[in-house]
């Protein structure tokens, strides 16, 4: 009624089905005729491309640790440790943190009961609210958010990473060979 449709014989084989990354998925598909393949193979190396953000959305609660490598925006609710060691976290404006934190960079947009430490900076927006303590390198806290706890700016970097931090107009020019062989005739 709808078309001719083919009932699959017992010895017919599957027709292949297109992935999201435009590769077949057929048993018998470009490695060889009886070769079977799976679809794992076709998957990417990285799940995240460079730049991805995971998202937990509003309506999401959790409950326990929420550890990873890659980039993430928290909407919804979390109760326990978050743990990004190298990326950012983005509380949004309806999160709700209960929840110590470990990152990169933490940028707070919504409220946050516990203590954060970053590797980088820390940055409370105007309506952003936190409870606890800070740790990090660098630190900003806008107009018009709420703040309780004590912060702590950890030097732990090394001399080459802040110095390339500072603008080129506020570090200190080293001295290249004229200039050094300079002095020493002007001596």
């Amino acid at each position: 009624m709808w078309g001719n449709k083919k009932a699959d014989a017992p010895g017919a084989s599957p027709t292949p089905q297109q992935n999201p990354y435009g590769t077949s998925t057929s048993p018998a598909s470009a490695i060889g005729e009886g070769t079977s393949m799976s679809s794992d193979a076709v998957r990417p190396i990285s799940t995240a491309p460079a730049g991805a953000v995971a998202r937990l959305g509003a309506s999401l609660h959790v409950k326990g640790e929420i550890t990873g490598n890659e980039d993430l925006h928290i909407d919804g609710s979390v109760e326990g440790l978050v743990q990004l060691e190298e990326r950012k976290l983005i509380v949004g404006p309806t999160a709700k943190l209960t929840a110590d934190v470990v990152a990169r960079e933490v940028v707070v947009y919504g409220s946050v009961k516990g203590n954060l430490r970053a590797k980088d900076r820390i940055e409370i927006k105007k309506d952003g609210s936190v409870v606890g303590d800070l740790t990090t390198a660098r630190i900003m806290i806008e107009d018009g958010a709420y703040f309780k706890g004590a912060i702590e700016i950890d030097r732990t970097a090394s001399e080459t990473d802040r110095d390339f931090a500072k603008p080129a107009y506020v570090r200190p020019a080293a001295p290249t060979t004229a200039t050094a062989q300079a002095a020493k005739t002007a001596s």
